[in-house]
């Protein structure tokens, strides 16, 4: 998908396709049940979530896969070793296909994050 002119994520889930829609779905349900206090909004063509008007975690369907963006490296330094082994870029983690999203690993690094505030990068 080329970035989203969505104006809001209800509009961005309805364009994805429909393969992905259930996995966009679940993942959106889960950022909002964690990051309690974070606003969900649009930037940068992609659901964000942030807090104080700064964006930490985003998530996207793009052409090839999945990603889940996390954008607080020390959350991603407590977890390196459960995210060994992941396609990681340097603030994404993508997954090629809807089943093979590990929601849980995505719970744990929500708490993570919603557990204080940190570095960006």
């Amino acid at each position: 998908m080329v970035q989203s002119q969505a104006t809001d994520v209800d509009g961005y889930l309805a364009e994805v396709p429909e393969e992905r829609r259930e996995a966009l779905v679940r993942l959106r349900e889960l950022c909002r049940a964690e990051l309690r206090g974070f606003t969900e909004v649009m930037a940068y063509g992609m659901p964000s979530y942030a807090r104080d008007d700064v964006g930490e975690i985003g998530f996207a369907s793009q052409k090839q896969y999945i990603s889940f963006y996390l954008m607080r490296g020390d959350v991603r330094e407590a977890f390196a070793e459960r995210l060994a082994g992941h396609d990681m870029g340097k603030g994404c983690l993508r997954f090629r296909r809807p089943e093979k999203i590990d929601f849980e690993l995505l719970r744990d690094l929500l708490r993570a994050t919603a557990a204080g505030p940190g570095k960006i990068c």
